[in-house]
């Protein structure tokens, strides 16, 4: 529940189309359901621009089903983060889209999308954590762009699109080994760059520490860097930065 259902919620009960019992009910689910397994936070949304959105990872798959069926029942919408096919295909729902690269199933998104985050990959192996950014930064009401398989190895093929990054209002950057293109993104631009190590890379690459050390050691001033593989994570900072110019 966000702030425009909450002011559709009032204004219909204001003008009668729904009864007070029916409002009631429906405020009841606020600040949070009970499922006693899960105490799902409907209010989330209200108090704040990220809505609760479902880790999958590590959850049953009944348990994940039945968080998604609740918040769809109350919003129309939610996002799972680290799903997998089986848990789309259980739920059953037409509107929900399952993204098997980054395993993301999202279900009601905002629809009127508004300001410019471009999603970059350095490598097509880093592109399941920039399709979760993107995913996510869509579904919240920002418009998106891709921009794939562009790292430093043949830096060329970024060079030849330097007019996306002019267009962005934020930029969204994801990659492994040693993690140095966020930094020449952000010399070629002055848009807030969020940077996202990958855990993708031979030995020393460590899982992803080494590009993490390295992005939060850049000589770029000014660059944001999340948790590695968190794309979920990037793509919400990037909307809320994206948000502020749109408003």
């Amino acid at each position: 529940m966000d702030t425009k259902t909450v002011e559709a919620l009032l204004t219909d009960f204001k003008e009668g189309r729904i009864s007070t019992e029916k409002a009631l009910q429906i405020l009841k689910s606020l600040p949070f359901e009970d499922l006693e397994f899960a105490k799902i936070d409907h209010h989330r949304g209200f108090r704040g621009t990220i809505p609760e959105v479902i880790y999958a990872r590590s959850k049953r798959e009944e348990e994940v089903i039945a968080i998604a069926r609740s918040m769809h029942e109350k919003s129309g919408r939610f996002l799972i983060t680290r799903a997998t096919e089986e848990i789309h295909r259980e739920l059953d729902l037409k509107e929900a889209k399952y993204y098997p690269s980054s395993g993301m199933i999202a279900c009601g998104g905002n629809k009127r999308r508004k300001g410019s985050v471009l999603i970059i990959s350095a490598g097509t192996s880093d592109i399941p954590v920039a399709e979760e950014a993107e995913v996510t930064a869509s579904f919240l009401g920002s418009a998106t762009d891709r921009l794939y398989d562009v790292g430093v190895a043949g830096i060329h093929r970024l060079f030849s699109r330097r007019e996306m990054l002019q267009n962005a209002r934020v930029i969204v950057v994801a990659a492994g080994m040693e993690g140095a293109l966020p930094s020449v993104v952000g010399g070629l631009t002055d848009r807030p760059v969020v940077a996202v190590p990958t855990s993708v890379g031979y030995g020393t690459s460590l899982g992803g520490l080494t590009a993490l050390f390295s992005m939060l050691n850049s000589c770029v001033p000014g660059m944001a860097v999340v948790n590695i593989d968190n794309g979920f994570g990037a793509g919400c900072l990037a909307h809320k930065i994206n948000m502020m110019g749109s408003r």
